[in-house]
Order: structure tokens, then C-alpha cells, then sequence
């Protein structure tokens, strides 16, 4: 059997006496896309940050490739995972090509020069960027800095990539398309989302959390049961026939509670 790519044993967040993470275990192989998707408050990004190593946990352990994670250096963990994270801020007056380019700090010294933009304008292809790249990132819209976030993550060419809500901000198209390319790319991710319906076909596997607690990691459906997602979100989940090809639609809808008229 193949070891994991990261491994999470009894992983728990807690501060000033309150409990943000109950114990949490799981593990993510290679070429996994793991979502981990709950309410407001559920503890997600707090679980993103401990895997990622952006946060110390209070308790339990992360290893990456067989080593625990808070053994290995900064400078060294930054070879293997990339973070996208939802507070990114990158200077405006940067054009797109350096930003870009910012992704391969980690790896100075170690290719030449020329390899090292080559794979900075694969990075820039890859998100559809090439036009962009001497634009500033202050020019670009909303979701145009969402693929320059991305392809620095990309250009760092990381063992896993981390994604904190992406597609916040996007309009409904701009949020398919972003983690379409993202599913695309071949890469183990762990993403946290809040638009359910993005779920499904993006992830390999879902983990539902709850009040802090992991209450299901499997497979979008068998994680997104009806009856999960009515007392975990309050809303209903329908599976219909597409009306013109020959697939499923997932659809989620919030039950209307309003007073019958008298």
C-alpha cells in the first residue's frame, strides 16, 4: 500500500479555553483533490492552516511524505507546499510576470536562469495569463488575480497546493472555470470551499465539518447525502437528470420556511 503524501493524527486547534478543532485524522494521497466544505464557524480554514503548517496545532501531528511537518524547515517546506490563501494582497504596482515569479523564491540557486523563467511562462500559459503578463496586478479583475495567485502557487511547483475559499469573489462562471484549471492541473489539493455545488465535480474526496468536528471524509456522494446536508447546512440536495446531456445535476436548495399565505 502507498504511504501518504500527508498524514494528520488526532489534529486539534484551541484557544483562550475553546475548542476551534476537535480531533481530527485523515490523510490525502498523491492526486488527491480533498474539499473541506461545512457553515460559517465550522473550523475549515483553521484545519487548512494546521495542515498546511501555517498554525501550530494544540495537539496531534501532520506528517508530509513520512517526516512530521513542524521538523521541517520553513525555506524546506516551502519546496513542497504552495498556499492560496483568502487575505493574499500582492502589490499593485507588480506586473504579472514578477509576481509570477515570486513563486520560485524557495528554488533560488538551484536551476539556471532560463529555466527558471521557462517555467514561470508554463505557469503564466497554464492559468491563461501569457497575454497579461506585463500588466500590473492592480489592473486585473478580480478574477484575473485569482489565476495570478495560482500560477505563483504553480510556478513553485509544489508536492501540494492548498486553496483558503478561491473562489471568493467570483461571479458563478469565473468560480467553475478557476477550479476547473485547478482539476486540471494534475495536483494534489486541499481546498477549502463554500459553494456546494462546486463540490462535486472538483473533489475526489469531501471532508464535512461541523462545531469543529469532522463528521464525514469520502467521496462527494457519499458525503453529500441528503440527510447530511439538511442537518449539517439546512438546505436540500436534489440529483436530476441533466436536460440535454447525459449526465447528473446536483442541486441545492434552501427550504422555504415562509408562513403560508391565509
Amino acid at each position: 500500500m502507498t504511504a501518504p503524501l500527508l498524514d494528520a493524527r488526532d489534529l486539534a486547534a484551541a484557544a483562550d479555553g475553546l475548542h476551534l478543532v476537535y480531533p481530527v485524522s485523515l490523510s490525502v494521497a498523491a492526486g488527491d483533490r480533498l474539499a473541506i466544505i461545512g457553515p460559517n464557524g465550522a473550523g475549515k480554514t483553521t484545519l487548512l492552516r494546521m495542515l498546511s503548517g501555517m498554525l501550530r496545532p494544540s495537539s496531534g501531528e501532520v506528517k508530509l511524505t513520512g517526516r512530521l511537518l513542524d521538523r521541517i524547515s520553513t525555506a524546506e517546506r516551502a519546496l513542497h507546499i504552495a498556499v492560496v490563501g483568502q487575505t493574499d494582497q500582492p502589490d499593485p504596482r507588480l506586473a504579472v510576470i514578477d509576481y509570477v515569479e515570486l513563486g520560485r523564491v524557495p528554488h533560488t540557486g538551484r536551476r539556471h536562469r532560463s529555466e527558471e523563467r521557462d517555467i514561470v511562462v508554463e505557469a503564466l500559459r497554464r492559468t491563461g495569463l501569457l497575454p497579461l503578463l506585463g500588466r500590473t496586478i492592480g489592473s486585473l479583475s478580480g478574477g484575473e488575480r485569482q489565476r495570478a495567485q495560482l500560477a505563483r502557487a504553480i510556478a513553485q511547483e509544489p508536492k501540494i497546493l492548498f486553496l483558503d475559499e478561491p473562489t471568493n469573489h467570483l461571479d458563478p462562471r469565473a468560480r467553475s472555470e478557476l477550479l476547473e484549471l485547478v482539476a486540471g492541473l494534475g495536483m494534489t489539493v486541499i481546498a477549502v470551499l463554500h459553494d456546494l455545488a462546486l463540490v462535486t465535480p472538483f473533489a475526489t474526496r469531501v471532508a464535512v465539518m461541523s462545531h469543529g468536528r469532522l463528521h464525514v471524509l469520502a467521496p462527494p456522494r457519499e458525503a453529500l447525502t441528503q440527510q447530511l446536508i439538511r442537518e449539517i447546512f439546512g438546505v436540500e440536495v436534489f440529483r436530476l437528470r441533466h436536460p440535454t446531456e447525459d449526465r447528473e445535476l446536483t442541486v441545492f436548495e434552501v427550504p422555504n420556511r415562509a408562513a403560508p399565505s391565509s
